[in-house]
């Protein structure tokens, strides 16, 4: 199966949600981007932001977490269903990255994924590069991440 025949182009398919608690946004940054509004809640208050936030790095990998969940288990639910799953690779990279708003503390971030283009990879036939929309919106149905990718995938 193709990518394309599981999810039509211009489709959007939810992932899941990711719960952003203060203790993991505090985890994250301290390891990865440690910036007093994302680790000290009372520097926080006193930012542009005016409450702990998660870095936007922590929102992109909270959108892999979701969409690495989701895709193992669509892969157990195609081969149960006998049918052969497209394999993923690599993102070949991204684009357009956006942060439209903070992720505060106790946000629920449900992240989504469009195909947008499906095309051949002329130098290897019968591989595609698949170009994807992946979004985030918070509880309140705002937008808050947004980013292109262009992943493999394998025949």
């Amino acid at each position: 199966m193709r990518m394309a025949e599981l999810y039509p182009v211009g489709g959007k398919t939810v992932l899941g949600s990711h719960l952003f608690t203060a203790e993991d946004i505090i985890r994250y940054a301290r390891q990865f981007d440690p910036q007093p509004f994302h680790v000290d809640p009372e520097a926080a208050r006193h930012s542009l932001f005016g409450g702990l936030c998660a870095s936007g790095w922590h929102t992109c990998a909270g959108w892999m977490k979701t969409f690495v969940a989701f895709w193992t288990a669509e892969y157990v639910r195609l081969k149960k269903e006998g049918k052969v799953p497209p394999e993923l690779g690599p993102a070949h990279g991204f684009r357009d990255l956006r942060w439209f708003r903070p992720v505060f503390a106790g946000d629920t971030i449900t992240y989504s994924v469009t195909l947008l283009e499906t095309r051949e990879q002329a130098s290897r036939p019968g591989r595609l590069i698949d170009t994807i929309l992946c979004e985030g919106v918070n509880q309140n149905g705002e937008p808050v991440i947004r980013f292109e990718s262009t992943v493999m995938e394998f025949a």
